[in-house]
């Protein structure tokens, strides 16, 4: 697999693709659009006080990135002495994956994904994928990375200083915010009230959020009397946020609503299948200043 990857989506069908792996007998995924490329494993740098999950460093094309250890960051047990090595980006930040085989690319449905039962580990997992013959594990990538990061979640919790004025107009709006990982909805909504937006309603999925959209907007009223903006991810289960802000977009009584994507996965080519389906704006995790200026732009 390389940076030029052959299969593309149409932008808002609700579909996706995953790169299978294994670990042990057990089968994971991560989105296609984190993945660079996948390669044998290099020579790695060992650094001192690094977190335990990371095997060392090492440079690829020029980028110096860590190599997490998957097997060790999960407590499974590798299986192979061939393993393979998935290098990602999330939020703008490089960083290798070792696991044990890498099989295939799938594309699925959302509709096909699960929340996680609620069990030991589950914090690290995001959906269960059924397919006919097994289940895939969709790992929270993001979560792995803002452990062995921790300069990620410190993004959340800085906001710019901004005048009295502004957040009295701030206290005034509602904002719907759509975020299936439970760690980034809680810091997102702890973000908007200290950021002086006190009203926020909270969707678990984009199937939840549009259904709340349609509940709100059900007696014929403007919507934009009920909420101000859409803030979402992208990967969600049952619906992801491409498909919900197409709907809001395509729907004659909502399309005005300001939609803006937070996601892990902005780069170019999310970019432009953001614009492409009518994204008022899009802003790249962790970087929530960058997000409440927008959404100050957009709504005050």
């Amino acid at each position: 697999m390389s940076e030029k990857k052959g299969i593309l989506l149409e932008t808002g069908t609700n579909e996706f693709e995953i790169v299978e792996f294994s670990i042990g007998p057990v089968s994971y995924g991560i989105n296609v659009a984190k993945v660079r490329e996948v390669i044998n494993p290099m020579p790695v740098t060992k650094m001192p006080n690094v977190h335990p999950w990371v095997d060392g460093i090492f440079t690829l094309r020029g980028r110096v990135m860590p190599l997490v250890n998957l097997p060790r960051c999960l407590g499974a047990e590798s299986s192979t002495t061939s393993p393979k090595v998935i290098v990602s980006e999330l939020n703008n930040y490089y960083v290798a994956f070792l696991v044990d085989e890498v099989s295939r690319i799938h594309r699925i449905s959302w509709t096909a994904m699960e929340p996680p039962p609620n069990i030991a580990n589950s914090e690290m997992v995001v959906g269960i994928i059924k397919m006919a013959e097994k289940m895939v594990v969709l790992l929270d990538f993001e979560k792995i990375v803002s452990e062995i990061n921790p300069e990620m979640n410190e993004k959340f919790n800085k906001i710019a200083s901004v005048p009295a004025n502004i957040m009295d107009i701030r206290k005034n709006k509602t904002i719907l915010v759509a975020e299936d990982s439970r760690l980034l909805r809680d810091l997102l909504l702890g973000t908007l009230h200290n950021a002086g937006y006190p009203n926020i309603i909270l969707a678990e999925n984009g199937q939840d959020a549009w259904q709340k959209i349609e509940q709100l907007g059900a007696d014929g009223k403007p919507i934009e009397s009920k909420i101000q903006m859409v803030i979402t991810d992208i990967e969600m289960p049952q619906m992801d946020g491409h498909h919900l802000t197409k709907r809001i977009k395509d729907n004659e009584k909502f399309k005005h609503l300001p939609v803006v994507i937070f996601s892990s996965l902005i780069n170019e080519e999310m970019r432009l299948k953001g614009e492409s389906i009518g994204a008022n704006g899009q802003v790249s995790k962790p970087e929530i200043t960058q997000l409440i200026d927008l959404v100050d732009k957009l709504i005050l």
